[in-house]
């Protein structure tokens, strides 16, 4: 398996020390953010491919465009600058999130999103990476939903599934969809006094033995299954920000992931 960081492991690193991080846990893929930290009003493109060419690492990800199944107001133009910057600054795809707001998204409008988004994708030579939230108030629950969208849409070419393991879990799904998933994003839950439905981002730590996500079951499954992309960490946790060393916490997360597998 080969690992990538997400930036809001460590949100507090500038951009630059930030790659230079990764770097020095052998990985060579990262994602940047446009909410925490948010890269992309922060930054030119420039500014962010050039910082990546010299750390030699690839950017395989912005994160995120929301609410990408409401394709009104203003997303659409919202949707045409990130794709812009992602071109620019060298990123291979953009993390598409749903509507979490316990409001309900109907299947054609899905496929509405899907279908719109496509031709900013392709014209740019972006994938884009749907990821369903496991959250209940989530419009947008399971991959098996995301597939049947994007064969509805015809846009196996350009679309991929994002597989997280928190939402994964939360969401009590058990079919896994390798073949079309392009990332993955682990995380982990230690806290043993909050329920299942009560789970929330602040909640995702490092992945470690107090686990209560199966990341590693979910792993294994991945990879017997042939999925040969990256485990991108994607903690959320203030006490993981607030650490001294975030990068150190990381690194015990890859050798405990590593070593359980």
């Amino acid at each position: 398996m080969r690992f990538a960081l997400n930036h809001i492991l460590a949100p507090k690193l500038p951009l630059e020390q930030f790659f230079a991080a990764a770097r020095s846990l052998g990985a060579t893929e990262v994602e940047i953010r446009n909410d925490l930290p948010d890269v992309v009003t922060t930054l030119s493109p420039a500014e962010v491919r050039t910082a990546a060419e010299q750390a030699g690492v690839t950017i395989i990800s912005i994160n995120a465009l929301y609410p990408f199944n409401v394709w009104s107001g203003d997303l659409p133009a919202r949707a045409e600058r990130l794709a812009d910057y992602a071109r620019a600054c060298g990123a291979k795809s953009l993390v598409m999130c749903p509507l979490n707001e316990g409001k309900p998204v109907a299947f054609d409008d899905l496929v509405a999103a899907l279908t719109a988004m496509r031709p900013i994708l392709r014209d740019r030579g972006l994938t884009g990476l749907v990821e369903p939230l496991g959250f209940p108030v989530s419009s947008l629950r399971t991959k098996k939903e995301a597939v049947a969208a994007i064969e509805a849409a015809g846009g196996a070419d350009t679309y991929r599934l994002v597989h997280d393991t928190f939402h994964h879990h939360l969401a009590g799904e058990t079919e896994f969809f390798p073949d079309s998933t392009g990332l993955v994003h682990i995380s982990g839950v230690a806290d043993a006094g909050v329920s299942v439905a009560d789970m929330l981002d602040p909640h995702r730590v490092l992945v470690d033995a107090a686990d209560r996500l199966e990341n590693i079951p979910q792993i294994r499954r991945l990879l017997a299954a042939g999925y040969d992309g990256p485990f991108s960490f994607e903690p959320f946790a203030a006490e993981v920000h607030d650490l001294p060393d975030p990068i150190a916490a990381a690194r015990r997360s890859m050798d405990y992931v590593r070593s359980a597998l």
